[in-house]
């Protein structure tokens, strides 16, 4: 399988989509590379009830109620500073100019990192509401300054219009899309309950997701690693991410799955890699076109 993959890379036709799992690949020192890790970090920053302690979404939105956004916001930016530089696999990853669209569903910063020393991407980082209300994403050049979208357009209620992608972005060889936010560029967040609910309620009518990135996928196979579909946030973003692409993609997931998780994966013709995440990384690297002409 291996090589089907290599061959859907060659042709562009692979979007990769990062979890939680690529983080922890970065070794020691590496951020918070799962809910519960992270969850601990934002609880020990801030006192969060008992019953909710390990539930990521609901202590964000404790702390966001109670304590404020700005708190939530500084301890999150907290948790994800300092990261090691991006390990093997997100270089590689990088050096590839075939690649159009690289999805990170996770906070940190390390994919940024590793395209740092190219200037022909960009970045599209989901926000929330509670901080930048009627947009949905803000747009960032290599160098992390903003690149304004073009003005919205408001409706008989005056309600903001998705904003378009600035002309810019065009000559963009990759872009990197981060639905979640991140601790970079804008230290934006989606990581509460209210933040999900918000997203959420538009998201089948793809509203929170930017048309550039609609018009990317279209035809393209998803590559799924460090990733699970254990709850309903994770595969409801996953399944919206990918709609409209093609019918054959690919999941590393190594060990046993919940019942849910194998219902998803064949819904979504999900063909599923059990195997080694760092493994499968360094044979795909080997085997890329890149590496065997280096």
């Amino acid at each position: 399988m291996i090589g089907e993959i290599v061959t859907a890379f060659r042709q562009g036709d692979v979007i990769p989509y990062l979890g939680p799992g690529v983080t922890a690949l970065s070794g020691e020192g590496a951020p918070p590379a799962q809910p519960e890790k992270l969850v601990a970090e934002l609880v020990a920053g801030a006192t969060v009830p008992h019953k909710i302690r390990n539930n990521l979404t609901a202590a964000a939105q404790y702390i966001e109620n109670f304590k404020h956004r700005k708190t939530l916001t500084c301890l999150m930016a907290k948790a994800f500073s300092g990261s090691p530089e991006p390990g093997p696999f997100l270089q590689w990853l990088a050096a590839q100019d075939s690649i159009p669209l690289v999805v990170h569903a996770w906070y940190d910063d390390l994919p940024l990192k590793a395209f740092a020393h190219r200037t022909d991407w960009g970045i599209v980082q989901g926000v929330t509401q509670s901080e930048h209300f009627g947009d949905w994403v803000n747009w960032f050049r290599p160098d992390g300054s903003v690149a304004p979208t073009r003005e919205f357009i408001r409706d008989g209620s005056g309600a903001k219009a998705p904003a378009e992608a600035p002309a810019e972005t065009r000559s963009w060889r990759t872009l990197v899309y981060q639905p979640l936010g991140c601790v970079t560029p804008g230290s934006n967040f989606i990581v509460s309950d209210s933040d999900y609910v918000e997203v959420l309620t538009e998201i089948d009518i793809q509203t929170p997701i930017p048309d550039t990135v609609q018009d990317i996928r279209k035809g393209r196979h998803f590559l799924f690693l460090g990733c699970r579909f254990a709850n309903q946030l994770e595969r409801s973003f996953a399944r919206q991410i990918m709609k409209r692409s093609s019918d054959r993609h690919w999941a590393v997931i190594e060990g046993a799955i919940t019942r849910n998780e194998e219902k998803f994966l064949r819904e979504q013709n999900i063909t599923r890699i059990d195997a080694n995440l760092a493994d499968f990384v360094e044979s795909l690297t080997q085997s890329s076109p890149a590496a065997a002409a280096a």
